[in-house]
């Protein structure tokens, strides 16, 4: 089953989660705050209706510090402890059952399954998908999904839910109709926007500062990539990022697409454990959810192994710095 949210499918994703007696909600390994708000947001309904819910990620070992706050944690456990059986099964803002890592192999177990996700590259891997490539974030289509539930949204729900709404949109810089009204909306319940937002996004250690020294040191411009269109990039290099949370080392790539003279942004993260693997995340400058300009930088992600959303996209790759930096240039033409 496909959808785009309509009224006929989300009763399907509503019915399967009134008649599972036990849940499982699996966020994407690396996790944003829009995968962890979904999970515990519909956590915390299904927790209040007497529906015993595990939520879980398959890696790092720990949740970002910025997202610790979030109502609902609770129901947040280890890998290890999600279990290998279950009635329903919900992966929450995974594009594709390889972005939920080892507990992948957690889909086999539940009777069925369900995913809810706004990625344009969605392989629609679950018996009941709901997508919705135009929604700005996942948390959107949860609320989506519990407003066809008829559960009202309460403080704690409404500050996960806000969460992934702020993060995923750039603090409302990529918006669509509707978008504000949510916002006010969630606002309306009295949680505190402003501190919801400094949480996740204006708030680092001393150490980033460095980091950043050094990482933005390697940052290099291609102009003439794409056309023209431009490629600005920087190393983030296992070395840089030695006591640096995951949070600090994925905000880089918003400050390399800020580059006026390029139209695309890329940063390699290179891997902590593998050596020559590299984790890229590119960007697309000054579009949004809703926009018809700047590169579909998802189909280049496609193109190289990943996948992502329009403007914001990711994959993995191996080789030298060189060799990473020539793939990708060849892939944006």
């Amino acid at each position: 089953m496909t959808t785009s949210g309509n009224a006929a499918e989300l009763d399907a994703a509503v019915a399967a989660l009134t008649a599972a007696g036990s849940v499982t909600i699996l966020c994407h390994v690396q996790p944003d705050a829009d995968t962890i708000g979904s999970g515990l947001a519909l956590a915390l309904v299904l927790h209040r209706r007497g529906i015993p819910v595990w939520v879980s990620f398959a890696e790092p070992a720990e949740l970002p510090a910025s997202m610790r706050s979030l109502p609902g944690i609770e129901h947040l456990v280890p890998p290890a402890e999600v279990p290998h059986e279950v009635d329903l099964l919900v992966a929450v803002d995974c594009g594709s059952a390889g972005r939920l890592g080892a507990l992948a192999d957690r889909l086999s177990g539940a009777a069925t399954t369900m995913v809810v996700d706004h990625h344009r590259s969605n392989t629609r891997f679950g018996a009941i998908n709901v997508i919705d490539p135009g929604a700005e974030s996942t948390t959107s289509l949860i609320a989506r999904l519990l407003d066809a539930w008829g559960v009202p949204i309460d403080p704690e729900v409404a500050h996960c839910l806000y969460a992934g709404l702020v993060t995923d949109t750039g603090s409302f810089r990529w918006v669509r109709p509707g978008t504000h009204r949510l916002a006010e909306r969630l606002l309306a319940t009295g949680i505190d926007g402003a501190e919801i937002a400094r949480t996740l996004l204006d708030t680092h250690p001393f150490d980033w500062l460095p980091m950043l020294s050094r990482v933005l040191g390697t940052a290099r411009l291609e102009p003439a990539a794409r056309g023209g269109t431009g490629l600005a990039y920087a190393f983030v290099r296992r070395d840089d990022v030695t006591g640096v949370r995951s949070e600090e080392i994925e905000s880089v790539i918003d400050i390399v697409r800020t580059t006026a003279e390029a139209g695309v942004a890329a940063v390699f993260k290179e891997s902590r454990t593998i050596d020559g693997r590299w984790t890229v995340s590119l960007r697309s400058r000054d579009s949004g959810p809703g926009a018809h300009d700047g590169v579909d930088v998802a189909e280049v992600a496609t193109a190289l192994g990943g996948g992502g959303h329009r403007y914001a996209a990711g994959y993995t790759t191996d080789g030298c710095p060189e060799d990473v930096v020539r793939a990708l240039l060849a892939a944006l033409g």
